[in-house]
């Protein structure tokens, strides 16, 4: 049990991490052919794992619904809409199962008058958040508080008719400075993620990392 428990998963990772790093740098059709099919074993993968997640999340929603915890009703509007939506993909307006209408009529409407309202809601009640955040974070207490707080009014600024009508130097500095600091910036952060991503799997490769077996680092 062990083995099957600890070893053979570290095993696994270190047999298709290393060939999958490989495969990148053998300019050959075999490569090429082995590349394919592991892209079809990990999509095959990602089935399993949505299935997982799908069973985890209506298990979690269940014990909810079950210990009647607070906010439980919610849980129940989950199971609800589930129901109905794959109700509605699975025989929809007289149709088959999985036919080419399985994605209109009652699914369209609970996806365009359910889904997409209750989006945007959570989106615009996000952005007062935003704006309270912006808010704390913008007062200028340091230097580099000011400067960010000069820099964020240029580029609202620069983003808006109002700010080429205040000047036209005003949407070129918008411009210049999402275009040199912030870029710089992102890019920085972007190689900054990419090294610690690759640091990562390189710690799950070669064992050092083995949280995802329930274990620590050794």
């Amino acid at each position: 049990m062990l083995f099957l428990r600890r070893t053979l998963p570290l095993i696994v990772a270190f047999v298709f991490g290393i060939i999958g790093i490989a495969i990148y740098y053998i300019p050959h059709a075999d490569a090429q052919d082995l590349e394919k099919t592991l892209s079809l074993w990990l999509r095959i993968v990602y089935a399993f794992a949505f299935f997982l997640g799908l069973f985890s999340l209506l298990n979690l929603h269940w014990g909810r619904i079950r210990r009647r915890q607070a906010g439980w009703g919610y849980s129940l509007i989950v199971y609800i809409s589930f129901a109905l939506m794959c109700f509605f993909v699975l025989y929809n307006d007289g149709q088959g199962p999985f036919s080419a209408q399985a994605k209109t009529g009652g699914y369209q409407w609970l996806f365009l008058h359910v889904q997409v309202p209750a989006g945007a809601t959570m989106f615009s009640i996000l952005a007062f958040f935003i704006a309270s955040a912006a808010y704390r974070t913008f007062r200028a207490r340091t230097p580099e508080a000011a400067i960010l707080l000069v820099a964020a009014v240029v580029v609202m600024l620069g983003r808006v008719p109002i700010g080429a009508f205040i000047s036209d130097l005003i949407p070129q500095a918008s411009q210049w400075l999402m275009a040199v600091p912030n870029l710089a910036a992102k890019r920085g952060i972007l190689l900054g993620v990419s090294l610690g991503a690759i640091a990562t799997s390189l710690r799950i490769i070669f064992g050092i990392e083995r949280a995802y077996i329930g274990g620590g680092e050794e």
